[in-house]
């Protein structure tokens, strides 16, 4: 626990002699929520995005055709005999 004050640097209140676990983990439990607020945050912006992004594609893959239909032309045994009647 001392080594991990030490290596974020923080110092004991006025009238203490080390840091105590109270004082450390209260600050560390305001960073880890706010950390965490954050982070939903910025997931949810990158999923808008996301799914905009699909529905630009899905929209730009609508407006193209992905076949060709032509118009049906008569052959065969059935379109002979329908003409000459």
């Amino acid at each position: 626990f001392l080594e991990t004050t030490a290596y974020f640097c923080m110092k004991p209140k006025m009238g203490e002699k080390e840091v105590s676990p109270h004082s450390f983990f209260s600050i560390w439990h305001e960073f880890s929520s706010d950390f965490k607020d954050f982070w939903k945050k910025e997931n949810k912006l990158i999923l808008q995005e996301r799914v905009k992004e699909a529905e630009e594609v899905c929209r730009q893959k609508k407006g193209k055709s992905l076949y060709n239909i032509r118009p049906k032309h008569d052959s065969g045994i059935v379109s002979k005999y329908c003409s000459n009647t």
